[in-house]
């Protein structure tokens, strides 16, 4: 870690560190505590843990000599080479911004560090958030596959309502039945079966009567009832009621009845 300097407290890079006084210095930092005039190793003196030029160095006693005409002209002139100098060190620096030292191999890591430690907060956050509502990642890719997904599986339940719906329509009302029979079609695809109402077997009719074609396959549930499969014609079709007729399967020669929303007419 790159210790502090010893007069702005912060951190000291190596390539401008100047290790004195038991301190760590930058390079524009290391001046005279009262001049400021900027010092080297060779031209400081140190008191206290503090570097002073040799002109404004403490001394133990003072002396009548410290305000002559001579050393009010050097201070004056030693406080003109500090400003010179400070300018001069402006202009150099002037527009550069950041110091010279932030494109430093540890520099580099330590910013590589610092993005990666951001990476792994922003997943973190995404999946303590995720499930929650709206939030700024709301637009990821994975949660419009997500989106996508749940709005297929909402399309596919609501063409299965809707023929369920439908199916139930065509069935006869439940008025006057005497009795139902509640067997369930082979196939989940198939139509539910109508509610079979007690009528009289019908007298065989004709041949030349109406044709029909089984839409799905229908296994009977009573003796008098007729076995479809998907495809079979069905002869001398005569209508009962709504929910259902009576005609003979060509395939098995079986005549009795049989559900009409199973069929339609050839």
């Amino acid at each position: 870690m790159n210790p502090p300097c010893g007069r702005c407290n912060k951190p000291v890079y190596p390539t401008e560190k100047i290790n004195c006084l038991d301190k760590y210095w930058h390079k524009g930092c290391f001046s005279c505590e009262v001049c400021k005039m900027a010092l080297s190793m060779t031209t400081y003196k140190g008191f206290e843990k503090k570097p002073y030029c040799s002109m404004h160095y403490p001394k133990t006693s003072f002396t009548i000599v410290t305000d002559t005409p001579e050393n009010l002209r050097l201070k004056q002139q030693s406080m003109l080479n500090s400003q010179a100098l400070y300018k001069e060190e402006f202009e150099k620096n002037k527009g550069k911004g950041f110091s010279v030292v932030a494109d430093t191999p540890e520099m580099q890591r330590v910013k590589k560090t610092q993005d990666q430690i951001s990476h792994a907060l922003y997943k973190e956050e995404f999946e303590k958030n995720k499930g929650k509502g709206f939030s700024v990642v709301a637009d990821t890719p994975e949660m419009q596959r997500v989106k996508k997904t749940q709005d297929q599986i909402s399309n596919i339940k609501y063409h299965e309502e809707f023929e369920k719906s439908r199916i139930r329509s065509d069935a006869p009302p439940p008025e006057n039945r005497q009795y139902e029979d509640e067997v369930q079609p082979s196939n989940p695809g198939q139509l539910s079966q109508p509610v079979r109402q007690m009528h009289p077997a019908p007298v065989a009719p004709s041949s030349g009567g109406k044709r029909y074609q089984a839409l799905y396959s229908y296994m009977a549930a009573e003796a008098d009832e007729v076995s479809l499969a998907e495809g079979d014609l069905i002869l001398d079709v005569e209508t009962i009621d709504e929910g259902w007729m009576f005609g003979c399967n060509q395939r098995t020669g079986q005549r009795g009845l049989l559900p009409a929303n199973y069929v339609r007419p050839v």
